[in-house]
């Protein structure tokens, strides 16, 4: 508990809470670890990042990882699902109140593919 404290909860850390959560949020995808992605992309949005700022990762990851793995990996993961999810809302004219109920909702614990098991 400490660890998680010294690197989440303390005051002296440098970057933006969001910051950390999208470098998280890559680190995962790196590892193979969808879930943590995905929790990292619902918890920044909800705390206000852009999407915007989503869209550069994504833009990133493929061309960090290459078209081939992007592809097959990260395009039908639950994590691009959450991204659509957000960029189709917004399209639609949601309200990000509106985009963060169905994030919580259809991302959340109850998924089976982003619960902490």
């Amino acid at each position: 508990m400490q660890f998680w404290d010294v690197t989440w909860n303390n005051e002296k850390r440098h970057l933006p809470y969001e910051i950390r959560l999208l470098l998280s949020l890559t680190n995962a995808v790196g590892a193979g670890r969808m879930r943590q992605a995905t929790r990292e992309l619902v918890k920044a949005y909800i705390h206000g990042l852009d999407s915007a700022a989503l869209d550069d990762v994504f833009e990133l990851l493929a061309w960090n990882q290459g078209i081939g793995y992007f592809s097959s990996e990260i395009a039908p993961s639950t994590l691009f699902k959450a991204y659509k999810t957000i960029k189709n809302a917004e399209s639609k004219g949601k309200s990000r109140d509106e985009i963060k109920a169905v994030l919580t909702e259809n991302f959340g614990e109850k998924n089976p593919d982003v619960r902490v098991m």
